[in-house]
């Protein structure tokens, strides 16, 4: 059976998209900075999430915000670590981490994690050595911000090659492409048209074997088109956006309204079953 291998957890992703709830435990993040910032409130909306539906849970302890400004892996680790603690024992799901320093994923997988999420595609030649005997499951994304790559050619056509590129590089380091999730990385260095191609054309970008993620959530691409309101009120247009991308082959939704999502992402697998004729989508 295909599906994403994340640790101990082994995902079959043949039914509804898995939900992964959005748990940011930063000041500044550009849609929920601050509201989850002190260790107690950020374990108390991570088991609501995983009450909500939540089939994985992603906590990232760095806003990756446009125009962010680092900080060390070790402030990263100081406020991420108190949640992993919080959360032992707690949960019956996948715990993710959102982190692009190799030593922070080292920690993290030695203290409960199942996922390294990083947004900066797995380029720190560290990544794949500090996460290679885990097991863990790897979410790679395409980061137009930090790839040096010729703006002018398609934007399809540039994604799906580091993918490529990247599947081919874990292969390398003996990790099997059901660890492996795929995140085209709506927001990070495309133009507004790039990022709704992205969110069109699921189909086209899939790697064999790879599990395949969309993450739009409140992000710019979702407030232009309806006038731009606030971030938090974007949650209508990131279901509408993630259900086009989940019928498009997304099996993976990151999101920040968790409840909304998962009955969206169960209305979009019966109506896509009943599309055909009751064999579902892969």
């Amino acid at each position: 059976m295909s599906g994403f291998q994340a640790g101990k957890y082994f995902l079959p992703l043949n039914g509804p998209a898995c939900i992964m709830g959005i748990l940011n435990v930063t000041p500044d993040s550009f849609s929920d900075g601050g509201s989850n910032f002190r260790s107690q409130d950020a374990v108390s909306h991570a088991l609501e999430m995983q009450e909500q539906g939540a089939g994985i849970l992603d906590i990232g302890g760095q806003s990756t915000r446009p125009g962010f400004v680092p900080i060390p892996p070790e402030e990263e680790w100081a406020r991420i670590e108190p949640v992993l603690k919080g959360l032992k024992g707690r949960l019956q799901i996948p715990l993710s981490i959102d982190t692009f320093y190799p030593q922070v994923a080292a920690l993290a997988l030695q203290n409960g994690a199942d996922i390294i999420n990083d947004v900066m595609g797995f380029e720190d030649s560290g990544m794949f050595p500090a996460i290679k005997e885990s097991n863990c499951g790897c979410v790679i994304m395409h980061n137009g911000n930090t790839l040096e790559e010729n703006t002018e050619e398609d934007i399809l056509i540039r994604v799906r090659r580091f993918f490529q590129k990247k599947v081919e590089q874990a292969k390398e380091m003996g990790i099997s492409p059901a660890r492996i999730c795929l995140d085209p990385g709506v927001g990070f260095g495309k133009t507004h048209e790039e990022n709704l191609q992205l969110i069109a054309n699921v189909q086209s970008l899939k790697i064999p074997e790879c599990s395949f993620l969309m993450a739009a959530s409140r992000k710019r691409v979702i407030g232009r088109p309806c006038g731009d309101p606030p971030a938090a009120e974007r949650m209508a247009g990131t279901v509408a956006a993630h259900t086009l991308a989940q019928a498009g082959g997304a099996q993976i939704l990151r999101v920040h309204d968790v409840k909304e999502a998962v009955q969206a992402a169960q209305v979009a697998h019966a109506v896509l079953c009943a599309q055909a004729g009751g064999n579902g989508i892969g």
